[in-house]
């Protein structure tokens, strides 16, 4: 708010503070208290008013800078201004030498025969006004040829009909004063029955030319009026003389009672033939219906897409027929859409309605029609570079279908890298062609489209960091080539088998047959360990651990424990199987059998025959599977090992006791 805006603020507080105080002291005594309720209900609503005002202010002065905005240039309006004194200075210098001209002619009418010396004196003058009148009109019309350029005319309206433009002001009336009042003039022309264009007479005066009818000015012409018309008074003033007597002519033709009764009967016989045309398009759909009904047979298939029906028969006929009507109300309303134009266009007053309303529909056409055509270049460019950046995805497709044949072979590039780099130059590559093309779209440098772009920019950034972290992650693991499908493979608690990579997720299956899918950023922050990596080369090792008294030579664990092995399921009998004592303790000992196998995905299977092998050779050697904790007397209890391992004769021990006592000293 500029400081002269809040001076004009305060000194309207002011004002008003000083016009309530002022009232109240000039106010009688006995009415000044009633005065003084009154008036502050008046203050109130002023100063309501006024807040309001402040409330709205800053609205105001936005626009108002944008007003100063869309203004013109300074130097142009000065340099226009200029332009229209010089014009005012040239027409007023050539009035001046018109009635000098006047005076002198009279002066060498009145002259003797003895006055030869001042008679020629006052020609030379009169010639010499008369080359600087020449001169001024030469200046003045190359003045108003340039001024052309930037002023428009005031139009002078007649019915909806421009006629002519007046582009000069004359005395105290500008050129839209003397339109609007040339134009109520004519309207009361339309209203004299007995109106004829000969009828409206040429008055010439020294200054402008007049068209009169029955000694009422209708226009006024003067020099300026000409020159800017590029003629001469006379013959703008037959000009206008016969725009104005046509104009009014016709109007008095078009709304004579015989014209009216025509316009009548065109208008009952339209709408006659609108309501055929409606009945005929009624009786056109309504046999295509019953001719699409009698023909129902012919879709009795329906349309099915490999083994899923999209459309039965039924439906089929239910859509042709929702089309069918579509189209047959949309014939009707265009028909009476068409007709209104037409019914409008019958009566003069109402012409103006009939062209908005083909205006309607023209206007959108053509300019559709008009930015397809402009386009067509475009189109024929975007086609061109499609096609140039389609051959080079079908030459990556190749070469990425050659490397996973295995026919190309790259130094340090594997073959399971083909597709996911095939998919980053083809996101590379689209992306640089919806660059290359942007340009060439429609109202691609409008102020919507950049902001819609920014929008959906935005949307993607903020709405997709999560998605994106799993993409990145999806890329480095194919490239770390940390696992691949098949491989089985345990990710921080999950075990399984790896039946799909993606961008976003690695799917896994468990040994329960439970689909597990992991975000590839988990992935990344894990450790990841991988059971077929090297599972078809050296193998993987199986293990699993028992625990043996010490009473059991260890030498006979070991053979025990390898012949289990190798008699176990899917195990290597090359490398051999060996055994590791892990650990010492207070009552036993601990073994791990070490196997080799080549089936990392049956592990499960694997372990279960090795623990079932393991038993049943420890139970044949007759070795108990046991981690004794304390020592206790075997005497009387039977073994551990199954009945089946043992031989028929076998009975428990029965308890041995002792009555002798200890000797004492």
């Amino acid at each position: 708010m500029s400081c002269k805006d809040t001076k004009f603020i305060f000194n309207g507080f002011s004002e008003l503070y000083r016009l309530q105080f002022f009232s109240i002291e000039n106010t009688p005594p006995n009415e000044k208290k009633t005065y003084i309720y009154f008036n502050w209900i008046g203050m109130k609503k002023v100063v309501f008013k006024l807040c309001l005002c402040l409330w709205f202010y800053p609205l105001v002065l936005i626009a108002r800078q944008d007003t100063l905005k869309q203004k013109p240039d300074t130097s142009q309006v000065r340099q226009l201004n200029n332009d229209l004194n010089k014009v005012k200075q040239l027409a007023a210098e050539r009035l001046s030498d018109s009635l000098k001209r006047s005076d002198l002619q009279e002066q060498v009418a009145r002259l003797g025969t003895g006055d030869d010396a001042k008679r020629e004196t006052i020609i030379a003058e009169l010639n010499a006004l008369k080359k600087r009148d020449s001169l001024h009109l030469a200046e003045q019309k190359q003045q108003i040829d340039a001024l052309r350029k930037v002023i428009k005319g005031a139009p002078v309206v007649y019915r909806n009909d421009t006629l002519f433009y007046i582009y000069t002001r004359q005395g105290s009336f500008s050129a839209i004063d003397r339109a609007e009042a040339v134009a109520v003039r004519m309207l009361k022309l339309a209203q004299d029955l007995s109106f004829k264009t000969d009828s409206i007479k040429v008055q010439t005066t020294e200054e402008t030319t007049d068209l009169v009818y029955k000694n009422a000015l209708l226009v006024s012409i003067s020099d300026p009026d000409a020159l800017w018309n590029r003629t001469t008074k006379t013959e703008l003033a037959a000009l206008l003389k016969s725009k104005i007597g046509t104009a009014v002519f016709i109007h008095q033709q078009e709304t004579s009672w015989q014209i009216l009764a025509k316009e009548v009967l065109l208008t009952l016989l339209v709408i006659v033939v609108v309501f055929l045309l409606i009945k005929g398009v009624n009786r056109l759909f309504a046999w295509m219906e019953l001719a699409i009904r009698n023909r129902q047979g012919r879709f009795k298939d329906g349309i099915r897409i490999r083994n899923y029906e999209l459309l039965n028969a039924e439906r089929q006929l239910t859509i042709i027929a929702a089309v069918v009507s579509f189209f047959r109300w949309a014939v009707i309303i265009l028909v009476i859409y068409l007709a209104l134009p037409v019914l409008f266009g019958i009566f003069p007053f109402t012409r103006d309605l009939s062209v908005s309303l083909l205006n309607y529909i023209l206007t959108p056409l053509k300019k559709i029609g008009f930015a397809v055509w402009d386009f067509v270049p475009n189109i024929i460019t975007i086609l061109v570079l499609i096609i140039v950046f389609r051959y080079v995805l079908r030459l990556l497709r190749f070469i990425k279908t050659e490397i996973e044949r295995g026919k190309l072979n790259i130094p340090g590039f594997y073959a399971d890298w083909a597709s996911p780099t095939y998919q980053i130059a083809r996101a590379l590559l689209l992306a640089f062609m919806l660059v290359v093309i942007f340009p060439y779209l429609p109202g691609h440098d409008s102020d919507i489209f950049k902001g819609v772009s920014v929008f959906m920019g935005v949307l993607f950034t903020f709405g997709s960091a999560g998605a994106l972290s799993n993409v990145v992650a999806g890329l480095v693991l194919t490239y770390m080539r940390a696992f691949k499908i098949g491989d089985r493979v345990k990710i921080g608690e999950v075990t399984g088998d790896i039946i799909g990579k993606t961008l976003l997720v690695t799917r896994v299956r468990t040994i329960q047959n439970e689909i597990v899918s992991i975000p590839n950023s988990t992935v990344m922050g894990n450790h990841t360990v991988n059971y077929s990596e090297e599972a078809g080369n050296s193998g993987l090792i199986v293990n699993t651990t028992v625990t043996i008294g010490y009473d059991v030579p260890w030498r006979q664990v070991h053979q025990l424990l390898i012949d289990a092995a190798l008699a176990s399921e899917m195990i290597e009998p090359e490398p051999k199987p060996y055994v590791y004592q892990t650990s010492l303790d207070d009552y036993y000992v601990s073994y791990r059998i070490n196997a080799y196998t080549k089936q990392p995905n049956r592990q499960a299977a694997i372990y279960s025959s090795l623990h079932a092998n393991i038993q049943d050779h420890f139970n044949q050697a007759g070795v108990e599977i046991m981690s004794p904790h304390y020592k206790a007397l075997r005497d009387g209890n039977s073994t551990t090992i199954p009945a089946d391992y043992l031989p028929q004769d076998y009975a428990a021990p029965v308890f041995k006791t002792s009555t002798e006592h200890p000797k004492q000293d």
